[in-house]
């Protein structure tokens, strides 16, 4: 029996190469004249249902790999985005949601505490980790605000996971609901980026959706992911007479800052005629695009590690209450932030 078992264990790590061989390999002949047809199935939401569909049959066979993947490669893709972005654009067509990013987030937060402790009585560090994964960026913001609420690494999961299967679920469900409500491509960004919890999802259903519902909703959920600073110092605040008085650590994303630089880099570098000449401008027009469109695919494939790290384990171990909490202040953020963005 545990001969059977190790070999039915090899045949999945072996089915797991082969189809993210296959992914890799499909994407990269994109590149290749001809053969751009042989990508087309490749898309975000295809690579996290692939992913999940593993994960949900075979299990894990690489988890730690799959964790440190779906970071990392998440990282280098959004900071890669930024070379084929422009600043003035870029805030230009983010700032429409930026004051209702502000109020969102101190609004989610006092909601998910309504929701989570007085109508379900979840345990205090999981709704609040949970309300915090919904007000800023998943779970980026759970991993900042977890230690300084000093949360057991229980409560982490729960909430890690709750926000999880919310972030699969809106990668395939808002492109369809954007596009069966007319939403234009800048009204589509700004909602996928207040409403979808983490960046990888935002940014996959601005990809699905398309080129500038991407720009937008990259800039405002990396304009949103910098809340983390004051949200980990209020946390400090609010949890100081129910915690020790120690040093608490304060995470921040440091991807975020080097998306900003290659932003700046891009536009005032890269493609400025008037201090590189006009075919030096071109020149860095295309590789800033040539970098933009690799790190599009790789935060395509990206959504398969992130999707193949979402088992039967992680389902189980949310429990119900705690995933009522995640849907019940997802709903009422998305529909808020919706009617919000179609009312201006």
């Amino acid at each position: 029996m545990t001969t059977k078992n190790q070999s039915s264990k090899k045949q999945d790590k072996y089915l797991y190469i082969a189809i993210l061989s296959v992914m890799t390999i499909c994407s990269v002949l994109s590149y290749i004249p001809g053969m751009e047809a042989a990508s087309a199935w490749v898309t975000p939401p295809a690579a996290l249902f692939a992913g999940l569909a593993f994960a949900l049959i075979f299990g894990q066979p690489y988890p730690d790999f799959n964790k440190k993947m779906s970071k990392y490669l998440l990282q280098y893709s959004v900071v890669g985005l930024g070379f084929g972005m422009n600043v003035e654009k870029s805030l230009a067509s983010g700032k429409e949601g930026m004051m209702f990013t502000i109020i969102s987030v101190f609004g989610t937060l006092l909601i998910g505490w309504f929701i989570g402790r007085k109508m379900l009585k979840v345990n205090r560090d999981t709704s609040y980790l949970i309300s915090s994964g919904t007000a800023i960026c998943g779970g980026s913001a759970i991993a900042a605000v977890g230690p300084v609420i000093k949360a057991k690494g229980a409560d982490m999961s729960v909430a890690l996971g709750v926000v999880f299967i919310l972030n699969a679920v809106a990668l395939f469900i808002f492109p369809p609901i954007g596009q069966w409500l007319g939403l234009d491509q800048q009204q589509f960004g700004t909602w996928a980026a207040i409403a979808i919890h983490d960046t990888s999802s935002v940014v996959g259903a601005g990809q699905a959706y398309g080129e500038e519902a991407l720009e937008v909703a990259t800039t405002i959920k990396l304009t949103r992911a910098l809340w983390i600073v004051p949200l980990a110092l209020l946390t400090s605040f609010i949890f100081r007479n129910s915690n020790d008085t120690g040093k608490r650590k304060i995470n921040i994303p440091m991807f975020i800052l080097f998306f900003i630089l290659a932003l700046v880099f891009n536009t005032y570098i890269l493609n400025n005629a008037s201090l590189i000449g006009t075919e030096g401008a071109a020149v860095g027009a295309s590789i800033g695009n040539v970098i933009s469109s690799i790190s599009k695919k790789c935060l395509t494939i990206t959504l398969f590690f992130i999707g193949a790290s979402l088992s039967l384990d992680v389902l189980k171990s949310v429990g119900i209450k705690p995933l009522v909490q995640g849907i019940l202040l997802w709903i009422v953020i998305s529909v808020a932030s919706l009617v919000y963005i179609l009312c201006n």
